[in-house]
């Protein structure tokens, strides 16, 4: 199987390919809506295994963005909940038995190109992810203190407070290579792990190797999804209350 940084294009639409990373992201997706109308379709007064689990999960989540987040939590939760759920359905699906042995012959070196690969090993993916928590953290922080109290983070007529929003525009950029490289990183490397273990070892010595990678799974899902709640709390917060903590 090849193991190369890029993903690998398992066909063309047009001129826009389709890569294995991709079809990952799609699986990721229908497992969660999947989950979402199967829950849906089940809900009961008296609940049920399934349902138990999910509202515990649930509650427990909440009240940790509403120790963190306060009076916030209610518009940041649905944030931290989406992106702890996509990730570590990503990071995991790579685990599932035959994932890597499911593929298309290569035209180069006749090498098997995987159909499916891990979302978060794509750096496309987790930059994409990370610029959508930048994103949505600065909007939610426009509707939450206003444009006047927002702009005043980067811009001031004081010059040293002007210095001080120079260094937070710069902070904003490096939130996103922070978060994007991290999740990839982590990823990419455990994936890499696998690969060389699993060609040398056929059974028992890769096994704890992936109890690590799900280990490493949970905790990344939980680090991006818990430092994007952190950054919407802080800039969600209007300076004088920032002052006050």
């Amino acid at each position: 199987m090849s193991a190369g940084f890029a993903p690998e294009t398992i066909i063309n639409i047009g001129s826009f390919p389709i890569t294995n990373t991709i079809l990952n992201t799609l699986f990721v997706d229908a497992v969660i809506i999947g989950g979402v109308f199967y829950l849906n379709k089940r809900i009961k007064k008296i609940p049920g295994f399934f349902q138990n689990i999910t509202e515990m999960l649930i509650q427990t989540f909440y009240d940790i963005t509403e120790t963190i987040s306060g009076s916030n939590a209610k518009k940041i939760f649905p944030f931290f909940m989406s992106f702890f759920i996509f990730i570590l359905i990503a990071n995991w699906s790579g685990l599932i038995p035959g994932n890597g042995a499911i593929g298309l012959k290569g035209k180069e070196g006749g090498h098997l190109i995987p159909i499916f690969r891990n979302a978060t090993s794509d750096l496309n993916v987790t930059l994409a992810l990370a610029l959508i928590s930048v994103f949505a953290t600065h909007v939610l922080s426009l509707k939450a203190i206003g444009l006047k109290d927002y702009l005043s983070r980067f811009f001031s007529f004081n010059p040293i407070n002007l210095f001080v929003g120079i260094l937070e525009i710069i902070s904003e950029i490096t939130k996103i290579i922070s978060l994007s490289f991290r999740l990839f990183g982590n990823i990419f490397a455990g994936e890499i792990v696998l690969i060389t273990i699993g060609s040398l070892f056929a059974f028992i010595f890769p096994l704890p190797f992936i109890a690590l990678e799900i280990i490493v799974g949970l905790v990344q899902a939980l680090v991006f999804s818990m430092l994007t709640m952190v950054f919407m709390t802080i800039l969600m917060t209007p300076h004088h209350q920032e002052a006050h903590a």
